[in-house]
Parts: C-alpha cells; sequence; structure tokens
C-alpha cells in the first residue's frame, strides 16, 4: 500500500509552515531549504521565502550557528570537532561553522573541558581512577571523549592523569571516522 500523497504547498502555505518550524526551533538555512523542497508546490517560493525569512530577521544562519555552538559548549561541555560536525550536519556552510566555532571556543581551556566531561558523563560504581584501570572502561571513555569532539592527544594527557594504565593509553588512536553510538 502506498504512502498518500500530501498535496503540495502554495506559497503562503509554505510562508505558514516555515514560520511554525522556526517558531518550533531555529534553523539553519541550509535545513530549512531542504524541508521547504520537499513541500513547496513551485520551487521558486522555496527562495522567495527564505528570502522574506530573512528580510524579517526570521533567518539568520550567523546567528543560528553562535546560539547552537554557545549553547552545546555550555550545556553540554563539547569540543570543537563535534560542534563543527554537527553545524555541518544542519546545513550551515563550513566557512561559517569554523568561524563561529573559533569564537566561541576562544580561551577555552579543553583540557579544563575534558576534566568536566569526565565528571559528568564517565558512570562506574567504583572510583574512576579505579574503573579506568579496567581496559575496557578505559576505552571506553576514550571513546566518548573522542566522540564528544576532543582532540587525541588532549584526551589521552587526561586520561592518564587518572588511570594508572599509562602504556594502554599510548597505543590508543584517533579513529579515522568517528561514529554515533
Amino acid at each position: 500500500m502506498r504512502p498518500p500523497v500530501r498535496p503540495r504547498l502554495s506559497a503562503a502555505a509554505l510562508w505558514e509552515f516555515s514560520v511554525k518550524a522556526l517558531a518550533m526551533r531555529a534553523h539553519s538555512t541550509g535545513e530549512l531549504r531542504r524541508k521547504l523542497v520537499q513541500k513547496a508546490e513551485k520551487p521558486t517560493d522555496v527562495e522567495e521565502t527564505i528570502s522574506r525569512l530573512r528580510d524579517y530577521g526570521y533567518l539568520n544562519d550567523r546567528r543560528f550557528a553562535e546560539n547552537f555552538a554557545g549553547a552545546r559548549l555550555e550545556n553540554q561541555g563539547l569540543g570543537k570537532s563535534r560542534v563543527l560536525r554537527d553545524l555541518r550536519e544542519r546545513k550551515v556552510s563550513s566557512d561559517l561553522a569554523e568561524q563561529t566555532v573559533a569564537g566561541i571556543y576562544q580561551g577555552v581551556d579543553e583540557m579544563q573541558l575534558i576534566d568536566d566531561f569526565i565528571q559528568r558523563k564517565v558512570r562506574t560504581k567504583q572510583p574512576l581512577a579505579e574503573a579506568l584501570n579496567d581496559p575496557k572502561q578505559l576505552a571506553s571513555a576514550y571513546r566518548k571523549l573522542i566522540r564528544a569532539g576532543f582532540t587525541s592527544g588532549n584526551v589521552i594527557r587526561s586520561l592518564k592523569r587518572i588511570a594508572k594504565q599509562h602504556d594502554l593509553l599510548d597505543t590508543f588512536e584517533p579513529p579515522d571516522e568517528i561514529s554515533e553510538e
């Protein structure tokens, strides 16, 4: 059985849809464009709607990127590479994403950020130093920190301060591709 065919939206309906989408959560221009292209009756309506949203100040990629990166740093304590990857997934241009992240993370001590992240996110039933003596726990903590966007060198330095398995940490290699679990 085929899914029901949804009617395409006129220019006025596309405007209403986009305003409602932006009211629910902020979007980058690329994200919203992708949604509008799927809904639009005419492709020209998409660019007109986006242009109008920009004129009204409802759509601003720089503001979106700054708010997004700032929230990821303040609320989740994530590293630069994770925030960059997330901004790119949200269709923010690479140049704007890199400029924004560089500005937001200027003066941020990554080692302190890693230490804070470890305290919040690495959960163990025993004291952290003891738990990280287990090679599986240590590898898990390393992967979790890499996925959170921290540089491999700083992750290893931070874990070496806590764990006693220094020789095992020296064998860790940064992953080529970071996948979400």
